[in-house]
Protein backbone atom coordinates (compact mmCIF):
# COMPACT_ATOMS: atom_id res chain seq x y z
CA UNK A 1 0.00 0.00 0.00
CA UNK A 2 2.83 2.40 0.76
CA UNK A 3 4.34 1.88 -2.68
CA UNK A 4 0.94 2.42 -4.31
CA UNK A 5 0.49 5.67 -2.39
CA UNK A 6 3.90 6.91 -3.45
CA UNK A 7 3.14 6.17 -7.09
CA UNK A 8 -0.21 7.92 -6.81
CA UNK A 9 1.45 10.97 -5.30
CA UNK A 10 4.10 11.16 -8.00
CA UNK A 11 1.60 10.63 -10.79
CA UNK A 12 -0.81 13.27 -9.67
CA UNK A 13 2.01 15.70 -8.90
CA UNK A 14 3.22 15.50 -12.48
CA UNK A 15 -0.33 15.69 -13.81
CA UNK A 16 -1.65 18.65 -11.85
CA UNK A 17 0.56 19.53 -8.92
CA UNK A 18 2.84 21.99 -10.68
CA UNK A 19 -0.08 23.36 -12.65
CA UNK A 20 -1.88 24.86 -9.68
CA UNK A 21 -0.09 24.16 -6.40
CA UNK A 22 3.13 25.84 -7.48
CA UNK A 23 1.82 28.14 -10.24
CA UNK A 24 5.24 29.50 -11.16
CA UNK A 25 4.88 32.33 -13.63
CA UNK A 26 1.27 32.49 -14.77
CA UNK A 27 -1.11 33.50 -12.03
CA UNK A 28 1.45 35.36 -9.94
CA UNK A 29 0.15 38.64 -8.57
CA UNK A 30 1.67 42.03 -8.11
CA UNK A 31 1.37 43.63 -4.68
CA UNK A 32 -0.87 46.66 -4.33
CA UNK A 33 -1.93 48.63 -1.30
CA UNK A 34 -5.46 47.52 -0.32
CA UNK A 35 -8.05 50.26 -0.18
CA UNK A 36 -11.71 49.54 0.58
CA UNK A 37 -13.12 45.99 0.48
CA UNK A 38 -13.39 44.85 -3.13
CA UNK A 39 -16.64 43.45 -4.51
CA UNK A 40 -15.22 39.92 -4.72
CA UNK A 41 -14.59 39.80 -0.96
CA UNK A 42 -18.25 39.98 0.07
CA UNK A 43 -19.49 37.50 -2.52
CA UNK A 44 -20.59 34.06 -1.44
CA UNK A 45 -19.72 31.12 -3.70
CA UNK A 46 -21.90 31.25 -6.86
CA UNK A 47 -24.55 28.69 -7.76
CA UNK A 48 -22.24 27.11 -10.34
CA UNK A 49 -19.96 25.92 -7.54
CA UNK A 50 -22.72 24.26 -5.53
CA UNK A 51 -22.07 20.78 -6.83
CA UNK A 52 -21.18 17.39 -5.42
CA UNK A 53 -19.79 14.11 -6.73
CA UNK A 54 -20.27 10.47 -5.79
CA UNK A 55 -17.49 8.29 -4.42
CA UNK A 56 -17.35 6.50 -7.78
CA UNK A 57 -16.95 9.78 -9.64
CA UNK A 58 -14.16 10.79 -7.28
CA UNK A 59 -12.29 7.51 -7.48
CA UNK A 60 -12.39 7.10 -3.71
CA UNK A 61 -13.91 8.38 -0.49
CA UNK A 62 -12.10 11.54 0.68
CA UNK A 63 -13.41 10.98 4.20
CA UNK A 64 -11.93 7.47 4.40
CA UNK A 65 -8.74 7.23 2.37
CA UNK A 66 -6.44 4.17 2.18
CA UNK A 67 -3.86 3.92 4.94
CA UNK A 68 -0.25 3.82 3.67
CA UNK A 69 1.14 2.97 7.11
CA UNK A 70 3.81 5.05 8.80
CA UNK A 71 6.62 4.97 6.25
CA UNK A 72 9.88 6.21 7.80
CA UNK A 73 8.10 7.07 11.04
CA UNK A 74 7.30 5.35 14.32
CA UNK A 75 3.67 5.07 15.38
CA UNK A 76 1.94 7.79 17.37
CA UNK A 77 3.27 8.36 20.87
CA UNK A 78 2.05 10.61 23.63
CA UNK A 79 4.06 12.08 26.51
CA UNK A 80 3.69 15.69 25.34
CA UNK A 81 1.50 18.42 26.78
CA UNK A 82 -1.25 17.96 24.19
CA UNK A 83 -2.03 15.45 21.46
CA UNK A 84 0.44 12.93 20.05
CA UNK A 85 3.43 12.91 17.73
CA UNK A 86 5.24 10.78 15.19
CA UNK A 87 9.02 10.91 14.91
CA UNK A 88 11.31 9.27 12.35
CA UNK A 89 12.15 5.66 13.20
CA UNK A 90 15.83 6.54 13.09
CA UNK A 91 17.31 8.29 16.10
CA UNK A 92 19.49 10.31 13.74
CA UNK A 93 16.96 12.89 12.64
CA UNK A 94 18.47 15.86 14.48
CA UNK A 95 21.34 17.88 13.05
CA UNK A 96 23.40 19.89 15.48
CA UNK A 97 20.75 19.19 18.10
CA UNK A 98 17.98 20.73 15.97
CA UNK A 99 14.84 19.34 14.32
CA UNK A 100 11.83 20.66 12.40
CA UNK A 101 8.21 20.22 13.50
CA UNK A 102 4.68 20.82 12.25
CA UNK A 103 1.66 20.97 14.57
CA UNK A 104 -1.51 19.80 12.82
CA UNK A 105 -4.92 20.59 14.28
CA UNK A 106 -8.06 18.54 13.51
CA UNK A 107 -7.97 15.30 11.57
CA UNK A 108 -4.57 14.09 12.71
CA UNK A 109 -4.92 10.59 11.24
CA UNK A 110 -5.95 11.89 7.82
CA UNK A 111 -3.03 14.32 7.93
CA UNK A 112 -0.66 11.51 8.92
CA UNK A 113 -1.68 9.46 5.86
CA UNK A 114 -0.60 12.33 3.63
CA UNK A 115 2.48 13.27 5.68
CA UNK A 116 4.21 9.88 5.63
CA UNK A 117 4.10 9.65 1.83
CA UNK A 118 6.38 12.67 1.36
CA UNK A 119 8.06 13.63 4.64
CA UNK A 120 11.22 11.93 5.88
CA UNK A 121 12.76 13.96 8.67
CA UNK A 122 10.47 16.48 10.34
CA UNK A 123 8.30 15.68 13.37
CA UNK A 124 4.49 15.77 13.12
CA UNK A 125 2.34 16.62 16.12
CA UNK A 126 -1.38 15.80 15.76
CA UNK A 127 -4.03 17.41 17.95
CA UNK A 128 -7.78 16.73 17.90
CA UNK A 129 -9.98 18.54 20.42
CA UNK A 130 -13.51 17.84 19.19
CA UNK A 131 -16.05 19.73 17.11
CA UNK A 132 -16.02 23.45 16.45
CA UNK A 133 -13.19 25.96 16.70
CA UNK A 134 -13.98 26.87 20.32
CA UNK A 135 -12.04 24.03 22.01
CA UNK A 136 -8.99 24.78 19.84
CA UNK A 137 -9.09 28.46 20.75
CA UNK A 138 -9.55 27.74 24.46
CA UNK A 139 -6.60 25.34 24.52
CA UNK A 140 -4.28 28.22 23.63
CA UNK A 141 -5.88 31.03 25.62
CA UNK A 142 -2.85 31.21 27.91
CA UNK A 143 -0.01 33.18 26.26
CA UNK A 144 2.52 30.51 27.22
CA UNK A 145 0.47 27.45 26.17
CA UNK A 146 2.15 27.01 22.79
CA UNK A 147 5.62 27.65 24.21
CA UNK A 148 5.02 24.92 26.79
CA UNK A 149 3.72 22.53 24.12
CA UNK A 150 6.77 23.12 21.94
CA UNK A 151 9.06 22.58 24.93
CA UNK A 152 7.35 19.26 25.67
CA UNK A 153 7.99 18.16 22.07
CA UNK A 154 11.65 19.08 22.45
CA UNK A 155 11.81 16.91 25.57
CA UNK A 156 10.21 14.00 23.69
CA UNK A 157 12.78 14.31 20.91
CA UNK A 158 15.58 14.44 23.48
CA UNK A 159 14.25 11.26 25.07
CA UNK A 160 14.21 9.42 21.74
CA UNK A 161 17.57 10.62 20.44
CA UNK A 162 19.41 10.59 23.75
CA UNK A 163 20.84 14.06 23.19
CA UNK A 164 19.74 17.69 23.69
CA UNK A 165 17.27 18.85 21.02
CA UNK A 166 15.72 22.17 20.06
CA UNK A 167 13.15 22.95 17.38
CA UNK A 168 14.57 24.78 14.38
CA UNK A 169 11.66 25.41 11.96
CA UNK A 170 8.09 25.40 13.31
CA UNK A 171 4.92 25.11 11.24
CA UNK A 172 1.18 25.01 11.88
CA UNK A 173 -1.41 23.25 9.75
CA UNK A 174 -5.14 22.86 10.24
CA UNK A 175 -8.19 21.44 8.58
CA UNK A 176 -11.72 22.64 9.27
CA UNK A 177 -12.22 23.77 12.89
CA UNK A 178 -8.52 23.41 13.70
CA UNK A 179 -7.95 26.97 12.52
CA UNK A 180 -9.05 28.11 15.99
CA UNK A 181 -5.75 26.97 17.49
CA UNK A 182 -3.73 28.58 14.70
CA UNK A 183 -5.61 31.84 15.18
CA UNK A 184 -4.75 31.95 18.88
CA UNK A 185 -1.11 30.99 18.40
CA UNK A 186 -0.50 33.56 15.66
CA UNK A 187 -2.15 36.22 17.77
CA UNK A 188 0.44 35.84 20.53
CA UNK A 189 4.00 37.13 20.43
CA UNK A 190 5.70 33.76 20.86
CA UNK A 191 3.72 32.17 18.05
CA UNK A 192 4.04 35.17 15.78
CA UNK A 193 7.82 35.14 16.15
CA UNK A 194 8.34 31.38 16.17
CA UNK A 195 6.04 30.07 13.44
CA UNK A 196 7.52 29.99 9.93
CA UNK A 197 4.77 28.26 7.94
CA UNK A 198 0.97 27.96 8.05
CA UNK A 199 -1.27 25.64 6.03
CA UNK A 200 -5.07 26.08 6.24
CA UNK A 201 -7.12 23.41 4.48
CA UNK A 202 -10.71 24.58 4.01
CA UNK A 203 -10.72 25.98 7.50
CA UNK A 204 -10.89 29.72 8.12
CA UNK A 205 -14.17 31.17 9.31
CA UNK A 206 -15.25 34.33 11.10
CA UNK A 207 -18.32 36.48 11.64
CA UNK A 208 -19.52 39.43 9.60
CA UNK A 209 -19.10 43.13 10.17
CA UNK A 210 -21.48 45.04 7.96
CA UNK A 211 -21.34 43.65 4.44
CA UNK A 212 -17.92 42.03 4.78
CA UNK A 213 -16.01 39.68 7.04
CA UNK A 214 -15.03 40.74 10.55
CA UNK A 215 -11.46 41.83 9.91
CA UNK A 216 -10.57 41.99 13.59
CA UNK A 217 -11.38 38.32 14.14
CA UNK A 218 -8.88 37.16 11.51
CA UNK A 219 -6.31 39.92 12.00
CA UNK A 220 -3.60 37.40 12.96
CA UNK A 221 -4.07 35.56 9.66
CA UNK A 222 -4.00 38.80 7.70
CA UNK A 223 -0.67 39.75 9.25
CA UNK A 224 0.78 36.32 8.50
CA UNK A 225 -0.44 36.46 4.90
CA UNK A 226 1.36 39.77 4.44
CA UNK A 227 4.55 38.27 5.85
CA UNK A 228 4.23 35.33 3.46
CA UNK A 229 3.55 37.62 0.51
CA UNK A 230 6.81 39.40 1.36
CA UNK A 231 8.56 35.98 1.41
CA UNK A 232 9.38 36.19 5.09
CA UNK A 233 6.96 33.35 5.90
CA UNK A 234 5.06 30.63 4.02
CA UNK A 235 1.26 30.38 3.89
CA UNK A 236 -1.03 28.09 1.90
CA UNK A 237 -4.81 28.42 2.08
CA UNK A 238 -7.41 26.29 0.32
CA UNK A 239 -11.18 26.72 0.29
CA UNK A 240 -14.23 24.81 -0.89
CA UNK A 241 -17.49 26.44 -1.98
CA UNK A 242 -19.52 25.41 1.06
CA UNK A 243 -21.85 28.15 2.32
CA UNK A 244 -22.21 27.93 6.13
CA UNK A 245 -25.22 29.34 8.01
CA UNK A 246 -24.74 32.79 9.51
CA UNK A 247 -20.97 33.22 9.26
CA UNK A 248 -18.33 33.77 6.60
CA UNK A 249 -17.38 30.91 4.31
CA UNK A 250 -13.82 29.82 3.64
CA UNK A 251 -14.23 31.41 0.21
CA UNK A 252 -14.96 34.82 1.73
CA UNK A 253 -12.16 34.67 4.29
CA UNK A 254 -9.62 33.51 1.70
CA UNK A 255 -10.65 36.30 -0.64
CA UNK A 256 -10.36 38.79 2.20
CA UNK A 257 -6.76 37.73 2.82
CA UNK A 258 -6.04 38.09 -0.89
CA UNK A 259 -7.53 41.57 -0.88
CA UNK A 260 -5.48 42.56 2.16
CA UNK A 261 -2.22 41.76 0.38
CA UNK A 262 -3.37 43.83 -2.56
CA UNK A 263 -4.53 41.17 -4.98
CA UNK A 264 -7.54 39.45 -6.50
CA UNK A 265 -8.20 35.75 -7.14
CA UNK A 266 -7.60 34.54 -10.69
CA UNK A 267 -10.29 32.40 -12.31
CA UNK A 268 -8.72 29.06 -13.09
CA UNK A 269 -9.47 25.42 -13.79
CA UNK A 270 -7.82 22.10 -13.16
CA UNK A 271 -8.27 18.70 -11.58
CA UNK A 272 -7.18 18.01 -8.04
CA UNK A 273 -7.15 14.74 -6.10
CA UNK A 274 -10.32 12.80 -5.33
CA UNK A 275 -12.56 14.69 -7.70
CA UNK A 276 -11.59 18.22 -6.70
CA UNK A 277 -12.19 20.91 -9.32
CA UNK A 278 -10.05 24.04 -9.16
CA UNK A 279 -11.93 27.30 -9.77
CA UNK A 280 -9.52 30.01 -8.62
CA UNK A 281 -5.95 30.64 -7.55
CA UNK A 282 -3.69 33.37 -6.24
CA UNK A 283 0.03 33.56 -5.53
CA UNK A 284 2.10 36.44 -4.26
CA UNK A 285 5.55 35.69 -2.87
CA UNK A 286 5.07 32.72 -0.54
CA UNK A 287 1.33 33.32 -0.04
CA UNK A 288 -0.76 30.82 -2.00
CA UNK A 289 -4.55 30.43 -2.20
CA UNK A 290 -6.40 27.74 -4.16
CA UNK A 291 -10.19 27.65 -4.47
CA UNK A 292 -12.36 24.65 -5.36
CA UNK A 293 -16.00 23.99 -6.15
CA UNK A 294 -18.11 21.60 -4.09
CA UNK A 295 -20.51 21.99 -1.20
CA UNK A 296 -20.80 18.72 0.67
CA UNK A 297 -18.98 16.70 3.33
CA UNK A 298 -16.75 14.84 0.88
CA UNK A 299 -15.72 18.13 -0.73
CA UNK A 300 -14.67 19.33 2.72
CA UNK A 301 -12.75 16.12 3.50
CA UNK A 302 -11.00 16.20 0.12
CA UNK A 303 -8.96 19.25 1.13
CA UNK A 304 -6.89 17.05 3.43
CA UNK A 305 -5.65 15.22 0.33
CA UNK A 306 -3.94 18.44 -0.76
CA UNK A 307 -1.64 18.24 2.25
CA UNK A 308 1.04 15.96 0.79
CA UNK A 309 1.64 18.15 -2.26
CA UNK A 310 1.69 21.34 -0.22
CA UNK A 311 4.35 19.73 1.95
CA UNK A 312 6.34 18.43 -1.01
CA UNK A 313 6.17 21.50 -3.24
CA UNK A 314 6.27 24.31 -0.69
CA UNK A 315 7.38 23.26 2.79
CA UNK A 316 10.18 20.78 2.06
CA UNK A 317 12.13 23.05 -0.30
CA UNK A 318 11.78 25.98 2.09
CA UNK A 319 12.90 24.10 5.19
CA UNK A 320 15.38 21.70 3.60
CA UNK A 321 14.98 19.37 6.56
CA UNK A 322 17.83 16.81 6.68
CA UNK A 323 16.57 13.51 5.32
CA UNK A 324 16.72 10.45 7.53
CA UNK A 325 18.42 7.61 5.67
CA UNK A 326 19.51 5.10 8.31
CA UNK A 327 18.24 3.89 11.71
Amino acid sequence: MAARSTVRSSARLSAWGLAWVLCAGAGLAQAKKPTSPASFVAKKPPASTQVSKSIAERGGNPCNTPDPGFGAYDKWTRGIDMGQLIMPTSKRFTRGGQFDVVFHFHGHEAARKEWVTVMDGAVLVGIDLGLGSGPYESAFDAPDAFAHLLASVERAVEKKTGRPAKARKVGLSAWSAGYGAVQKILGQKFGKDRVDAVVLLDGLHCGYQGQSVNALQIHAFTNFAKEAAAKRKLMFVSHSSIIPPGYASTTETANFLIHEVGGAPKVSSGQGPLGMDLISRFTLGNFHVRGFSGNDKMDHCAHLSLYRDVLKIHLKPRWNTPRVTAP
